[in-house]
């Protein structure tokens, strides 16, 4: 039912230097999203945290990979980089609340890092208070240089003299997108095999990601063939025009009009859903930056979170349904 046409199926991966390009420029501006007394933005080496409840997903290392996964903290939060295999980290409902519905949470980075806490557990948590299982799906990532400093040198000689990096097409940033969308096809299959055992609704299972990881959130959609998400959150990720799935679920979109990459490229993914005939609802923020999250900010963007539940309440899926009951609640 979901199926891509010709335009977005057979783009080659040629064009993947902008890409690059501008999914490193993503990286290197996270800080401008940060609440306004945070100081440590420095990216600090950290151990690998305790992950006891992530599922490895059985698609194998990432083609190529040589460095291994590493660890770090910046502006209080905890990222991962040189992810080579792809995890799902389930997070339940109290029984008391549990509504059946699910999401698969897709955290950003630019493809080069994992914003785990900030944009995955965090919200993740927050979602399971309200009653919907969440599932923080921890993607394979470009590979960077293992140690910092080179990883810290590598990425601003990506984005030397490209202070505006072309944005790629949908199709060629797709097109790039294999093995993310391969993990995502992965965490919903998971979820829909294991959907007694979690008391979820197979047929209730959305995704919402963040910045690159709302790339890989409409990329799902468009080309993820069995994914078929009930609904999807793009939250501040790119707003190009797309050609629309006859079915295509119900889209929530979050954004700050300063965001530096996405504030002022215009909205068209809105108008391809509406002229397609398909729920779209955009909120679009006056201040915030890029790479908000679940950070505590005194811009309105903080509210994002609630807008999306009673979005999703809207749609019904905070409302338990013969299947909706759940375990208990599990966390990294």
């Amino acid at each position: 039912m979901r199926k891509m046409s010709n335009l977005w199926t057979k783009r080659a991966f040629a064009g993947s230097t902008h890409f690059r390009l501008a999914v490193a420029g993503l990286v290197l501006v996270a800080g401008l999203a940060l609440p306004a007394h945070a100081q440590n933005d420095r990216m600090t080496p950290i151990a690998t945290p305790s992950q006891p409840n992530a599922i490895e997903l059985c698609n194998g290392p990432l083609p190529g990979a040589t460095n291994p996964e590493v660890w770090h903290s910046q502006y209080g939060s905890q990222f991962a980089r040189n992810v080579t295999i792809a995890t799902l980290t389930p997070f339940l409902p109290d029984p008391a609340k549990a509504s059946g519905a699910a999401v698969v949470v897709a955290p950003g980075g630019g493809f080069f890092t994992l914003s785990m806490e900030n944009e995955g557990w965090n919200v993740a948590r927050a979602l399971a208070e309200k009653g919907v299982a969440a599932f923080v799906l921890k993607y394979r990532l470009n590979q960077t240089p293992a140690d910092m400093p080179a990883f810290e040198k590598s990425m601003r000689e990506m984005f030397s003299g490209t202070a505006r990096p072309p944005r790629p097409e949908p199709g060629k940033a797709i097109a790039g997108l294999a093995p993310q969308i391969a993990d995502a096809r992965a965490a919903f299959a998971l979820i829909r095999k294991r959907s007694a055992e979690w008391h979820v609704d197979p047929n209730r299972i959305g995704m919402i990601g963040f910045s690159a990881g709302a790339m890989l959130t409409m990329a799902t959609t468009l080309a993820g063939e069995d994914a078929k998400p009930a609904f999807i959150g793009n939250i501040y990720g790119p707003l190009a025009s797309v050609t629309v799935p006859a079915e295509a679920p119900p889209l929530f979109i979050a954004l700050a009009a300063d965001d530096p990459f996405f504030g002022n490229s215009g909205y068209g993914l809105i108008d391809s859903w509406k002229a397609a005939k398909r729920p779209v609802e955009f909120h679009l923020y006056e201040q915030g930056g890029h790479g908000f999250g679940m950070y505590p900010k005194e811009t309105t963007s903080t509210g994002w979170f609630d807008a999306f539940v009673r979005w999703l309440g809207m749609h019904g899926m905070l409302k338990p349904t013969g299947s909706g009951r759940s375990g208990a609640a599990t966390s990294p």
